[in-house]
């Protein structure tokens, strides 16, 4: 009667002794934890990516804007001293002086380095290949017909930057009203993962579906892809929208 347990005993203990000897020790487990190869999953890689791209989309945008307001900021100086009486190159150089050097890609650097024998039109209208910094190109229009036709220089500049104000306010009032549109677009867009939740709180385990079949993947794959598809088709519209006058 009492062979049964000592048996079953001794079979557990055998056991035992070839589970602890095939499995590694706790201190190799941890060496391999930290020093072994690391590898991201595909779809954290894949969010990481889309992330870095929006962010650099935004500090772009942001440059831009930047550039922006330092053509509105150049045009009134340059019309500020034309009008107390200073020479069209003296307003110019001084201009671009107090122009903070650090405002996108250093505009007021690139408007103080002329190239050998390169003219104030010239320099305006490479100045001008920065997103941003468009309006450049109008100056250069206005230095050209004020020096050839001797026109009034600094009526026509300060002309030139209220109409670039009124076009920067302009866009900040389109922008501000589709900060709501975008924002749905967002929210939409993020809906699929609570959409997971709910699948997983209910027992349906999704995650194993789509990580670990194949039908999963494809998926998983084409949802992306339209959840990406949507948020660059709204952002592609909402810059259009921003873009038209």
């Amino acid at each position: 009667m009492t062979a049964g347990p000592s048996v079953a005993l001794a079979a557990l203990c055998a056991g035992g002794a070839v589970l602890s000897l095939t499995m590694p020790s706790p201190a190799v487990l941890r060496l391999r934890d930290v020093f072994g190869p690391r590898t991201t999953p595909w779809p954290r890689l894949l969010a990481a990516r889309a992330g870095a791209a929006l962010r650099e989309v935004s500090r772009r945008r942001g440059e831009s804007g930047l550039r922006r307001s330092a053509v509105i900021e150049f045009c009134d100086g340059i019309a500020a001293e034309l009008t107390a009486g200073r020479t069209p190159a003296a307003a110019f150089t001084g201009s671009a002086a107090v122009l903070d050097p650090a405002v996108g890609a250093s505009l007021g650097s690139a408007l103080l380095g002329p190239r050998p024998g390169e003219q104030i039109p010239d320099l305006l209208e490479r100045a001008a290949g920065a997103p941003g910094a468009e309006g450049l190109r109008l100056l250069a229009a206005c230095w050209r017909i004020g020096a050839e036709r001797g026109g009034a220089l600094a009526s026509a500049i300060q002309s030139l930057a209220d109409a670039l104000r009124d076009e920067e306010a302009h866009r900040r009032e389109v922008t501000a009203q589709l900060a709501g549109p975008r924002a749905t677009a967002r929210l939409l867009a993020g809906l699929p993962l609570l959409g997971l939740g709910m699948a997983a709180a209910l027992g349906a385990r999704p995650l194993a579906f789509l990580f670990g079949t194949t039908a999963g993947a494809g998926c998983l794959l084409a949802g992306v892809g339209l959840d990406l598809l949507g948020l660059w088709w709204t952002q592609r519209l909402a810059a259009a929208a921003g873009a038209s006058r």
